[in-house]
This record gives structure tokens, sequence and C-alpha cells, in this order.
């Protein structure tokens, strides 16, 4: 079957053959068909202002002749797919680009399609080097779907068995908001998480641990941002027991945190590895690891990647990252996101379902709650989600109870776009506090 139809049908559709657990937004759920900048159409024809990137995977936005013109030169060569069995000119020159960006000495890189094989493929360097499946990985992770990647995930909503080929042993976080740590300084907060992953190595590992991994900013977790050094007391740690450490950049990476180009380097911190993904391509899947040549080349079996590296991805990579580069985007997501961070916090001195408004560059969480308590409010989340789409602007929504917005719009993002979402964030989120108010979305 096959054809148009509207929004209504397409949902019948998608629920017909498609997995229960597939998650959509939304209580109507809407098709993105159009965009252009930052800025998306639906199938019904209505235009959003878009914050949330195809989670933050449209890093340039949309339309970006740039990028859709080194596309179709790929595509008009013919060419669109060769394997890694084969030399390929644009995967080569990518991987040169990134090994320098990394920052990691004498760095070699692999390509893979997803995040989540991106994860993976960085849990078999460092299992395969330590001889070792033990895994340290941080509470409220989220390190993508696949079957380690789910094990390292510390987020129950999103690690839905048990079952795991590797043995983890799960650390303190930076999320300060439901810490019982969260009074201490930023400096006996490091201190205390350093303490915890003593503790854990001593009591819950036999020793030869294969490495931590963590996500700078945690993504899905709700956009928990760590005091600063928090990283580099975890890394003096595992340093002195040769534990590798492997930094999470799939939704960090390239400057979206605004102050680094990788969100591991506000700690202070080189990683032994660092995996990306998402906005690489500006929706073209693609993925991988950068890590030190002796983790990268330890592997004593063969090895390909059929669709990682492929030329039309990485072509449109190598267009998206010069783009990124020239025009500076990290500066952007460090001035606008300032400027989204500071409205979103004065909103929050008049709404009282707000709890605290977190973030680092174009990386933003808001975290709702009860009322004059940090009771965790989902209920409002849904209803500040359906408020905020009705009003004409997408955003995401995560947090281990689902009561955090995610606001991650693409670094291309103005300040005017930035003043015209505040302003719907702030009607949505006062609609959201009354629910029986006119004009707003019943829960």
């Amino acid at each position: 079957m096959s054809g148009g139809g509207g929004a209504a049908d397409l949902l019948a559709r998608h629920r017909a053959v498609l997995p229960s657990w597939l998650t959509l937004n939304y209580e109507q759920p809407i098709e993105i068909a159009a965009g252009k900048g930052c800025r998306v159409i639906d199938g019904e024809g209505n235009e959003y202002l878009d914050f949330f990137a195809g989670i933050l995977t449209n890093m340039l936005g949309y339309g970006v002749p740039e990028v859709t013109e080194a596309i179709a030169a790929q595509a008009d060569t013919g060419v669109l797919h060769t394997s890694t069995l084969y030399l390929i000119r644009s995967q080569v020159e990518l991987a040169e680009r990134i090994a320098e960006l990394s920052g990691i000495p004498d760095a070699k890189v692999f390509f893979t399609s997803s995040g989540t094989e991106a994860n993976e493929a960085a849990l078999l360097l460092t299992t395969s080097a330590r001889r070792s499946n033990q895994v340290l990985a941080l509470r409220n992770s989220y390190h993508g779907r696949s079957y380690a990647a789910m094990g390292v995930t510390g987020n129950r909503g999103w690690s839905p068995s048990s079952f795991s080929p590797v043995d983890v042993s799960y650390v303190m976080n930076g999320y300060r908001y439901r810490s019982p740590f969260g009074h201490l300084s930023d400096a006996d907060y490091c201190r205390a998480a350093a303490d915890d992953l003593r503790d854990v190595l001593l009591t819950t590992t036999s020793g030869d641990v294969a490495c931590m991994i963590a996500e700078p900013v945690q993504g899905v977790g709700g956009f928990v941002v760590p005091p600063t050094g928090f990283f580099r007391a975890l890394k003096d740690v595992l340093d002195e027991h040769g534990i590798p450490f492997v930094s999470d950049e799939v939704q960090t990476g390239w400057g979206r945190t605004g102050d680094t180009f990788w969100g591991i380097s506000a700690h202070g911190v080189v990683p032994d590895a660092m995996t990306f993904a998402k906005g690489l391509g500006n929706g073209l899947s693609i993925g991988g690891v950068v890590a030190r040549a002796d983790l990268m080349d330890g592997l004593t079996a063969n090895s390909i990647s059929t669709f990682g590296g492929n030329p039309l991805s990485t072509r449109g990579a190598l267009a998206t990252l010069d783009y990124l580069l020239h025009h500076d985007l990290q500066a952007n997501a460090r001035a606008v996101g300032r400027r989204l961070l500071d409205g979103l916090r004065e909103i929050a001195r008049t709404v009282p379902l707000v709890g605290e408004v977190r973030g680092a560059g174009l990386m933003i969480g808001i975290e709702l709650v009860e009322p004059g308590t940090r009771v965790p409010d989902p209920a409002a989340a849904a209803r500040a989600m359906e408020e905020t789409r009705r009003r004409g602007l997408l955003i995401g929504k995560g947090g281990l109870h689902g009561n955090v917005l995610r606001v991650a719009p693409p670094l291309t993002l103005g300040a005017d776009e930035a003043d015209e979402g505040l302003d719907i964030l702030r009607a949505a989120l006062l609609a959201a506090t009354d629910p029986t108010a006119e004009g707003s979305t019943p829960a």
C-alpha cells in the first residue's frame, strides 16, 4: 500500500506495521514534510520553528545549499556506496579532519552509521584491549538502543532488558538538582564523585575494568550539566588504574555546548576515545569513533563497515563540517545559547512549574515539577509539549521521569528566532501550569 492521505491516515498505517514501542511525539503526531533554515512544515501545511533539530541531528538546519550541493555532486557520480573494502577519498579526508580536531594524540577514526553503533564499536575496542567485559557508566545515562549500548544505559525508561554482554557498575553522575550531594560546592561535589568512583572500583569490580563511558552532558537524561571539573576528577581516578575513558559526544560534539568544540573539553580532559554522530551529517546517517591508535588497531580479527563512511555520507559530512567551522557556529551556539538560557531563567521566576533551567550552549533543559516542590511533573511536560506545538514550536522531552523539556535548535539559530521561541515557551509554560485556562490543551 502506498499513496497520500493525511496525518491520521499515516498514523494508522504506522501503527499497523511499525513496533508499538517506537515513540512518537504529540497526541496527534505530525509528519515533517519540508524545511528551510530553522523552520519546518508538516504534512498538513503548518509551519514550526524547530528547537529540537531531529534530536540534535539537523545541526545546520534545513535546506543548506553547501550541503545539498555536495550530496547532489556525489549522487551525480552514480556512486552512493562502495563499502570499506575499497578506498573512499572522502572517508579518508573526513577521518583526517576529525583526528586533528579530536586533540587525541596519534588518533585514528572508524566510521559507523549511527551513534548507537559508534558506542558499540568503542565498547568492542576497549573490552578487547583490556580483556575484560567490565564497564563503568554513569547513572541516568543513555548510550543507544543496541545490546551492549543498552547495557551501559543507566536510565530505566530506555533500558528494557537486564540481559547484557557487559558487566556494568554505575557511578555518581553530575545531576545536582536531584542529588543528595547537590548542596555541596562544585569542588566538593567533584571530590564526592571521585570518592564514589574509587569505592565502586573497590567493591563492585574485580579491578580489570575495560573502560568508563560517559556523556559530558546527559542528553536523554534531561540535558544534565555537571559542575566544571567533574570529569577531570573522574579521569584522575581512572588514570590511577589505567582505565580508558570514552566520551560519548553523540549529542555534545561539534561545538553545540558553546564554550568548547567537544563537550568533554570543558573539563580539561582529553579522552582515550570519543564517539560521535548526529550533527556531523546534518541529517545523513553517519557516526564513528576517534581513538588512540593503539586502541583502534588492537582488534586481532578482520572487519569491515558496509555502510560506515560511505561516499555519500562522508561527502555531506565534509560539507557540514566546513560550513560549521567557516561560520564559527560554536561561537553562535555560545552567544544564542546564553540568550536562551537567560531568557528561560527569567521566565522561570514567574512560572512555579519550572524547577530548574540548565544548559550549555544550544543544549538546554527545563525541568518541570509540582509547584513548590521538587516532585517531577511529567504530565505538565506533556502539556507543555502540546502547547508549544500548537503555537508553532517543536521541542523535545526527556529526563528519568519524563519531566524535562529539551531545547536544542540548529546551531544556525538567530537572535530573533531565539526571542520568538522564548515568547512561545513562556506562553506554553503558563498554559501548562493551568490546564483549565482558556485556550490550553487538555492533559
